[in-house]
């Protein structure tokens, strides 16, 4: 298994997967994203003894900070939902996943990588981690599935302050709303991880898998199309344009509406 910028570890049937862009905050560009794709679709059903998946970030600043602002450039709205698609479909992958997949979040979790930590089926935290969906500072809206997910775990209200306002949330509020599962000390999220993951894995593995099936059917699939269609409508808007140059030119955004 050759990956781009994952690393990958078993332990006794669990594997860690390290998403390894430090230098970047961990961003998902479409290296990353292919990375998982190859993973969840090929590579980790071919694993024997596969008991469940640890995700996390390199470094102790970020798990994944969002998605790589610089491939946005230049997208036109079939782009923008062909990239909005596109991780949807591999985000879905990791939800559907057969075995358990928990999000070691080490860090911030902004964007695609709130995305991401809401496809995996448990969240645990360090202290210092935040939270967010930053995308309308952009001028855009999330795009792989946080429009969806967000309210599933935490509820309409809060989501749609969260989502309209841009704002980042704390462990503590994280954890009250229902986003996270635990919060531990930093250097301990995967310890955790393993540890719940090693308590299930002495479940009856066909029960496990059903209770994802099951527990994944409850939710429509219509908002996730839904979203997918917006995000490339908001893509070949003006301010989106204007949001994306302000976030690499490190400088507030003037957005006009257009």
């Amino acid at each position: 298994m050759q990956y781009e910028n994952l690393l990958v570890e078993n332990r006794d049937g669990i594997v860690v997967l390290t998403i390894n862009r430090p230098k970047a905050l961990n961003a998902l560009n479409r290296g990353t994203l292919a990375d998982l794709r190859q993973f969840f679709g090929k590579d980790a059903l071919t694993i024997e003894g596969l008991k469940g998946v640890i995700i996390t970030g390199a470094g102790d600043k970020s798990f994944v900070a969002g998605a790589d602002i610089s491939e946005f450039n230049g997208l036109d709205a079939q782009a923008g939902l062909d990239m909005s698609q596109n991780g949807h479909d591999i985000f879905f992958l990791i939800e559907k996943f057969t075995k358990p997949v928990i999000a070691a979040v080490n860090g911030f979790a902004l964007g695609g990588g709130c995305e991401l930590a809401m496809s995996c089926h448990l969240r645990i935290a360090v202290e210092k981690a935040r939270f967010g969906q930053p995308e309308v500072n952009l001028g855009i809206i999330p795009g792989y599935g946080g429009t969806q997910r967000l309210i599933q775990y935490i509820g309409k209200t809060k989501a749609l302050e969260l989502l309209m306002t841009g704002d980042m949330i704390g462990v503590e509020e994280a954890y009250r709303l229902g986003l996270l599962n635990h919060v531990v000390p930093a250097g301990e999220e995967v310890n955790k991880a393993m540890e719940i993951l090693t308590k299930i894995a002495a479940k009856a593995p066909i029960a496990i898998q059903k209770v994802i099936e099951c527990v994944n059917t409850y939710f429509s699939a219509e908002g996730f199309r839904r979203e997918v269609i917006e995000f490339a409508n908001t893509v070949k808007t003006e301010d989106f344009k204007e949001g994306a140059a302000a976030f690499l030119e490190k400088r507030a955004p003037k957005f006009q509406g257009k």
